[in-house]
Parts: C-alpha cells; structure tokens; sequence
C-alpha cells in the first residue's frame, strides 16, 4: 500500500505505520473473525506487512482500515469491491494531497531564492554613479531685452 513507504527510517521507532500486531490480536482489536481478515488480505483491502516467515504483522493503521472496512460493509452496506475502490481512491487522494504539498514547498522555496537574488541584484547596483539624460540642443537664439522705463 502506498501509505506504507512513509515509513519511519528509523526501525527502533513506533508509529501508527509499524507492524507489530499478530493476527489474532488484530482480530480482536477490529472486531472482526481472524478468517475475515485473510479474506481481507487475500482480495488487497487490507494488505498487512509479512515477517521472514510470511506470518502477518497488522499495524495500528491497518487495524483502523480494518473498523472503516467493516463500518462500511455492515452500516452502510458497501459491498467488498465498492470497498477496495473507495481505499484506493483515498489512497490516490492522500499521495496527490502529499504531492501538492510537495510543490508548494518547492514553489515557496523558488520564490524565496529568487528574492534573495534580487536583493543581491538590487544590492550590487553602484550608487556613486548619476543617471544621464540626453538632453536635445536645438539651433534657436533666444535674446532677451529688458524693458526700458519711460522716464
């Protein structure tokens, strides 16, 4: 399942992505008969992690996947196949929602260097220096008299 690559890299560490529940304990904590949850496995709604020994290791997210499959199937008469789909869109929902966020970061991070490097631009601009206009020199003779007073 996709949600399982968000993984903690750290193996010593516990999330709600860790498989530490044998089946029988998950059984008990979804509520529902171990037989269901290999029937779970075996159709891809609920896929839990595999030991060396390929015994099932459920972990606190798979147990919640588990409750919403049966909320589904028994509270709102979902049928199986309906349910996998909806899984799988939100699944699908989840990794665009985290590739948005991605970009975004990516977008902010963009924005934030370009800033910088007009700053930089802006910075390095000589301040010593006069802006030059050309000013047009035409041939016209101006003469100016004063006006005589009439004593």
């Amino acid at each position: 399942m996709e949600g399982r690559s968000r993984r903690s890299r750290n193996p010593y560490e516990l999330n709600d992505e860790t498989p530490v529940y044998v089946i029988s304990v998950a059984a008990q904590l979804s509520g529902l008969h171990p037989q269901t949850l290999r029937q779970y496995d075996r159709l891809g709604l609920v896929s839990p992690d595999r030991t060396a020994g390929r015994g099932r290791r459920y972990s606190a997210r798979d147990i919640e996947l588990l409750r919403t499959v049966q909320q589904l199937s028994q509270d709102e008469g979902v049928n199986l196949a309906g349910i996998k789909r909806i899984i799988e869109l939100q699944n699908q929902v989840a990794a665009l929602q985290q590739k948005v966020a991605e970009l975004s970061a990516a977008v902010d991070g963009a924005a934030a260097a370009m800033r910088q490097r007009e700053a930089q631009v802006h910075a390095s601009y000589r301040r010593d220096l006069v802006p030059y206009q050309d000013v047009q020199q035409s041939g016209a003779l101006v003469v100016w008299r004063p006006k005589r007073s009439a004593d």
